[in-house]
């Protein structure tokens, strides 16, 4: 009896026969890399599995009958399911369904020899597509373009990779990067090999959500279906085994992708004129304006970045800047002049002072007019007609006479230094607002804390310092309790 010769063949994908079904089972399985390159650990040994069983059944005179047989009912018409007991949380490693595969140039073992190029508008783009249609989560069936409709397969796709990857190969057509270079585009990957059931997925980077950077924008593919959502950085569970990835085929390369952050045109070396700022200004020399101010150290007035309408942070930031220059009255009124965007412009001049630990010389809290002004330095001539008593701040705007008490001086000892604005602002949580809270209860205003001052900024503290500060004689905007420098000072003295 000659000895059957087994050979490798494709199957149909809409044949329903056991043996055309127990192929694609098997193909599905083993298409993954070799394990030496990180491949599926199943692979191999299902592929032996299936030869060896189909062997067994022509040499004892059944065919491959007895074996397939053994192997269970045949099933219906439908998709064919690849799930099986133990497997990985997602497919393997395999063309896309329904379309032949592609031929492609030799490479290294397991890494592609070549990708195609894509944007990073066109990655969010197709990661969209699935979006909008809900795509139902599973690891065993495949969406109209041909993707498994798990995470792996959702992130071959968004790549347009031409290949249904999974967690075990995405790294292969990737290089690792790091938290601070993530663009829109990128993935979070997290592959364990020794046991890829337990916890692998990976996402598509979307974006920060603000400038903390704690929260991104996630594109995943889970269960139910499609999803993009706020996730804390790098994952809900596993968080520090993420690993951000970048596409070897993103067009934007490795550097800073100037389309992905706000656009910077390129500053104009003459000054604007002073038209272009102030209250109902609104225009470009505006938000680059704010840009430079923070790049000068200006970030705490602006939690939500530079903005071509002008406002308070405008005003308050180019006032600290022009302090910082030793500039005082007219010439440090936060409306830039010409020489303010000068130094800016070139980099040069002193940056804005912190206001940490009350910091010398630090401006009054800004926006906040009619509030008691800072003490001028030592040795700072007051302005004519402006007088004010030694050591005792002076009306507001104003500065103190000649030998008025220093910004160090103003402080008394024991007094924790102003920590600065953004510190009590609706979000914020921490130690200094459970501080101003205590305090604001020792000093009789503590009437508005159901269950006591906490370190997470409330209702209860922004009404309670109001109060606080309208006991002071302020009202209008000086009242709108948010502490400044002065109110920090008297609760604290």
């Amino acid at each position: 009896m000659p000895m059957a010769v087994f050979e490798e063949y494709e199957p149909p994908g809409d044949c329903v026969c056991l043996g055309c079904a127990q192929r694609r089972r098997a193909l599905a399985r083993a298409r993954a890399i070799p394990l030496r390159d990180g491949g599926h650990p199943a692979a191999r040994g299902v592929r032996r599995a299936l030869v060896l069983a189909t062997a067994a059944g022509v040499v004892l005179g059944g065919g491959g009958s007895a074996a397939l047989a053994a192997a269970g009912p045949v099933p219906g018409p439908g998709p064919v399911s690849l799930d099986t007991p133990g497997g990985s949380p997602q497919g393997g490693r395999s063309p896309l369904h329904g379309r032949p595969a592609v031929a492609r140039p030799a490479g290294a073992p397991g890494a592609p020899s070549a990708v195609k190029r894509i944007d990073r508008a066109s990655i969010i783009t197709r990661a969209k597509v699935w979006l909008d249609a809900k795509v139902p989560y599973s690891m065993s069936t495949y969406w109209s373009d041909g993707y498994r409709q798990d995470c792996s397969g959702y992130v071959s796709m968004a790549w347009n990779l031409g290949t249904n990857e999974w967690t075990g190969s995405l790294d292969k057509f990737a290089t690792k990067i790091t938290k601070e270079q993530l663009l829109p585009g990128d993935m979070l990957l997290f592959h364990n090999p020794s046991d890829p059931t337990n916890g692998s997925h990976v996402v598509l980077f979307g974006g920060w959500v603000d400038e903390t950077r704690t929260h991104y924008v996630a594109y995943e593919q889970t269960r139910p279906n499609t999803r993009k959502g706020a996730t804390p950085y790098g994952y809900w569970n596993n968080a520090t085994k993420y690993v951000p990835y970048r596409f070897n085929g993103v067009t934007s390369g490795l550097a800073e992708d100037p389309a992905a952050t706000d656009p910077k045109p390129a500053v104009p070396t003459a000054f604007p004129g002073a038209t272009q700022f102030g209250p109902g200004a609104n225009n470009e020399h505006v938000a680059q304006l704010g840009r430079m101010l923070i790049e000068r150290g200006g970030r705490r007035f602006y939690p939500k970045g530079a903005n071509t309408a002008w406002s308070d942070a405008d005003r308050l930031a180019t006032q600290a800047f022009q302090s910082a220059q030793g500039w005082t009255g007219a010439d440090a009124d936060g409306i830039p002049g010409t020489h303010t965007w000068q130094l800016l412009v070139e980099h040069k001049g002193n940056d804005i002072r912190p206001t940490a630990e009350g910091a010398p010389g630090s401006p009054p809290r800004p926006g906040l007019p009619g509030r008691p002004g800072v003490p001028a330095k030592p040795g700072q001539q007051g302005k004519p007609g402006l007088p004010g008593k030694p050591g005792i701040p002076a009306k507001p705007g104003r500065v103190g006479v000649p030998g008025a008490a220093s910004g160090t001086a103003g402080r008394q000892p024991g007094v924790p230094g102003y920590p600065g604005p953004s510190v009590f602002r609706p979000g914020s949580s921490n130690p200094f607002i459970t501080a101003l809270g205590r305090q604001l209860v020792k000093k009789g205003f503590g009437k508005n804390y159901p269950s006591g001052p906490g370190p997470r900024w409330s209702e209860a503290d922004r009404r309670s310092v109001e109060a606080f500060q309208r006991a002071q004689g302020w009202r209008g905007a000086e009242a709108d309790g948010y502490p400044g420098p002065e109110t920090w000072r008297r609760l604290f003295a």
